[in-house]
């Protein structure tokens, strides 16, 4: 039936491949806690990270064996999840993971995502609430609504989010006063190979 509902994407693979390629995802995202993949990726990636970490708050034996059936190397990341990864979304009802898009890495053009594992340390929305207080306070601005409510969601579960936070707006307003921008320009990644003209 065509235009039928899907429940999943199929990301053209087979379902061997697409299971490889999601559990290769979650298990990298397990590791370094922030990734960079396509934004369809990040996406079905995301479902089975949540999956993952449910199980892991559970901490019972059926959900470790669920969770040694999923991962390609259950010795490494098994006592990641079921230890520091568990004892930060203790508290936390959901959203253990965000998707954030970015502009395309490949030449391809293919839309891009930064898939990551919230309140840890590479949280993106925490590092870009801090530098937006840091210019607030440069310019002697007061910080308005959008960002008090960005405040508000990026220390609701964080433990020592205050020192955190301040800890982090310090270090914005260190590098604005060395002149220090931050922003590293995007290197576009290879897909097609250099091909030697005919004529």
């Amino acid at each position: 039936m065509a235009g039928g509902y899907v429940k999943y994407r199929h990301l053209s693979r087979h379902s061997a491949h697409r299971r490889a390629l999601l559990r290769n995802l979650v298990t990298s995202l397990v590791e370094h806690e922030s990734i960079t993949t396509t934004w369809h990726k990040a996406k079905e990636a995301q479902r089975l990270a949540e999956k993952m970490i449910t199980h892991a708050k559970k901490n019972t034996e059926a959900s470790k064996r669920e969770a040694l059936k999923f991962f390609f190397r259950p010795n490494e990341m098994l006592p990641k999840l079921f230890g520091p990864l568990r004892e930060r979304y203790a508290s936390r009802p959901g959203g253990y993971t965000r998707v954030l898009r970015i502009e395309p890495v490949k030449e391809d053009q293919a839309p891009s995502a930064i898939l990551e594992l919230v309140d840890g340390p590479k949280d993106m929305r925490f590092a870009i609430t801090a530098k937006t207080i840091a210019a607030a306070r440069e310019k002697g601005h007061q910080i308005n609504d959008m960002t008090a409510a960005n405040i508000a969601k990026v220390t609701k579960f964080r433990k020592n989010a205050d020192t955190e936070l301040e800890d982090m707006v310090e270090k914005f307003e260190r590098l604005a006063a060395e002149g220090d921008e931050g922003v590293e320009e995007v290197k576009k990644k290879k897909v097609y190979p250099e091909l030697p003209r005919s004529r």
